[in-house]
């Protein structure tokens, strides 16, 4: 019993310093891949602390692989927006000024009771008060409510140099606009780190280089 308390012990804080090091938030806001991680993690620890037959470095080193796996995915993620977006997808718009996307709902394999039941969890209960909701890469739905506000929320246009047709589709920009925008202000598509747009055309372009 003593040997399982002490392993129990250590490698609690094991893990403990492997999340640290991985910055990961709650389960909740975790990523696909970070999620998979996490219970491949958990998994192993219980493996190693239910029998006291295995050597601890059996359970230690794969959890030091698993969380060096992930850092690295993290750094390429960080580098290359292409395989952020094939590994954690990206935002989906299932509702727009009170009306139901079926298709994205579909696709995204989520059913009306699951929004309604996000509607309730925050608050609304009646479809037509919400303006958009998106279902965001970790799966929880967030809602914009027409009386939040006169104005509708700025879209991400532009992001790490890549365009988001969703957030262009939003603004009613066209491809065209979209370039007339970024001649005026001299900046090159792939050198724009974040632009986001309001329907009325206001709009924050942050530059790569400056971060203005």
């Amino acid at each position: 019993m003593l040997v399982i308390m002490i392993r129990t012990v250590i490698l609690y804080i094991i893990i403990i310093a492997m999340m640290r090091l991985m910055g990961k938030k709650q389960l909740g806001e975790l990523q696909p891949s970070e999620l998979v991680t996490t219970i491949l993690i958990s998994n192993i620890a219980t493996l190693s602390i239910e029998d006291p037959t295995v050597p601890m470095l059996i359970g230690v080193v794969p959890i030091l692989m698993i969380v060096c796996i992930d850092v690295l995915m993290s750094v390429v993620m960080l580098k290359s927006p292409g395989f952020r977006s094939m590994i954690t997808g990206s935002p989906k718009i299932i509702i727009s000024d009170g009306k139901i996307d079926r298709r994205e709902l579909d696709r995204l394999r989520y059913t009306i009771d699951d929004v309604l039941e996000s509607m309730r969890e925050e608050g609304i209960f009646d479809i037509t008060e919400v303006r958009y909701a998106i279902v965001e890469t970790t799966g929880k739905i967030n809602f914009f409510k027409k009386t939040d506000g006169d104005s509708d929320p700025p879209s991400v246009v532009i992001k790490d140099g890549i365009v988001e047709k969703s957030g262009l589709a939003m603004t009613g920009m066209t491809a065209r606009t979209l370039k007339q925008l970024l001649d005026d202000n001299n900046v090159r598509c792939r050198d724009v780190f974040l632009l986001t747009v309001t329907r009325g055309g206001s709009y924050d372009l942050i530059r790569k280089d400056t971060g203005k």
